[in-house]
């Protein structure tokens, strides 16, 4: 069925910008749009701006979109998976002053089709910021002046008996609202799949955290498999992009994930890969004159640094858990490097071993070097012995990283959930 636009509709030039041009033909035929057999020889982007010009009322047109804001002070709306694209809403300078907007902002409101010799839908008037009240917007804190206190609240992950992902890490490196972990990981050993994971048991469980999952240097397929995969915004550049499209996004995750934890929401970050983004920032940043071993200049740490870092859970409400994949052994030297000036910056590590993935043992979490921090926090006090007795139970099975987590496996896999795990521990096999 074709979209009938009438005086008194609305036309969201956002919701345009996800339509086919197949479907943007039927919407400017209902339109009585003349020349609509030539329609179809335009370009996706023009034929929106054709049917916003032709709009029987110019004041119901809508848009909305992430605030991507320049170093000149204006801004974009970005729309198609918050890359930089035609259908792109500029945002002036004066709006941005006048409302206090902030980078990453979700905004939406009135705007107008682009006039001659411009590019850009423009804004003309604020009607929600975060689905805020731009009024009750202003009274925002700032996201750097909230308190961060330890994780108290524990995103359990736990869903079916057969999903041993993450009831392994329930049990070995429990995740809490607000957490900053990092999952180290050899190639090839699943990690891309543990976030996946991850992601679909906050969504099961915990339906009232936002997700959001930052792809950077990733495969195009990897990117497309995690969009049709979990539920929440995907931030992704490819690694045929240029690094400076990399840090861009990476950037402006953050800065959206931050203004959300400023609305007293909790936030998920799930990140592949904190040595990806790295590396990428070698390449931009101006070099400082030094080098560490590998070639990695300090300045290039501080960005994803200050990314990794701004996981916390915060006093009085909101949080933001960051969880991100470092990568080992890949027979990089700078890669190493990486991994050594993030180790212990975290406050939560999931080891994966290269063994275990060769020998196709999943999920391949080397048991014994996987923890977290101050993880009496999300226990009671007779859960916690039972994870301490399993502690116990797993050094004296001997430092086999392969043994050891298949004996795990395999006692997992014959109950119904942790909690028969946990009652059941001291039970022969």
């Amino acid at each position: 069925m074709g979209l009938k636009v009438t005086t008194q509709q609305i036309l969201d030039v956002s919701e345009l910008q996800k339509k086919t041009k197949e479907e943007l033909l039927t919407i400017a035929e209902s339109m009585d749009i003349e020349n609509g057999a030539g329609l179809i020889s335009l370009r996706k982007e023009d034929m929106i701006v054709r049917i916003a010009h032709n709009h029987p009322d110019p004041y119901s047109l809508r848009g909305s979109g992430t605030l991507d804001m320049m170093n000149d002070g204006y801004g974009f709306l970005r729309q198609n998976g918050f890359r930089t694209g035609p259908g792109d809403i500029y945002v002036s300078q004066s709006q941005i002053r006048r409302f206090v907007l902030r980078n990453g902002d979700t905004i939406g409101g009135n705007v107008r089709p682009p006039k001659g010799g411009e590019r850009y839908f423009g804004l003309v008037k604020v009607d929600s910021v975060n689905g805020m009240d731009p009024a009750d917007a202003r009274g925002r804190p700032i996201f750097e002046d909230l308190t961060p206190i330890f994780p108290e609240r524990q995103l359990v992950l736990e869903t079916v008996p057969a999903n041993l992902i993450t009831r392994t890490i329930d049990l070995f490196s429990p995740i809490g609202r607000g957490q900053r972990g990092l999952i180290v990981a050899p190639p090839k050993a699943g990690k891309t799949t543990i976030l996946k994971d991850i992601a679909k048991g906050v969504t099961a469980n915990n339906p009232d955290v936002h997700i959001m999952v930052v792809l950077i240097g990733e495969r195009p397929e990897e990117v497309t498999d995690i969009q049709r995969s979990i539920q929440g915004e995907v931030f992704a550049s490819t690694f045929d992009e240029s690094v400076e499209d990399q840090c861009r996004m990476a950037d402006l995750a953050l800065e959206r994930a931050k203004r959300l934890v400023e609305s007293n929401m909790d936030v998920l970050i799930l990140m592949d890969s904190i040595t990806r983004a790295t590396r990428a920032y070698n390449l931009v940043l101006p070099s400082s004159g030094r080098t560490l071993s590998g070639g990695i200049d300090p300045v290039a740490v501080y960005p994803p640094k200050k990314f990794f870092g701004a996981a916390r859970n915060v006093e009085g409400g909101g949080s933001l858990t960051i969880i991100a994949n470092c990568l080992v052994d890949t027979g990089s030297r700078m890669d190493e490097v990486i991994y050594e000036e993030f180790k212990g910056t975290g406050n939560m590590e999931l080891h994966l071993d290269r063994r275990l993935a060769e020998r196709r043992i999943f999920p391949a979490v080397d048991i014994a070097r996987s923890s977290t921090r101050r993880e009496e926090l999300f226990f009671d006090e007779a859960t916690l012995k039972q994870l301490w007795l399993l502690r116990r139970m797993v050094g004296l099975l001997g430092n086999d990283t392969v043994e050891v987590t298949e004996k795990i496996l395999d006692r997992l896999s014959r109950t119904k959930n942790n909690a028969d795990f946990l009652t059941n521990l001291s039970q022969p096999e």
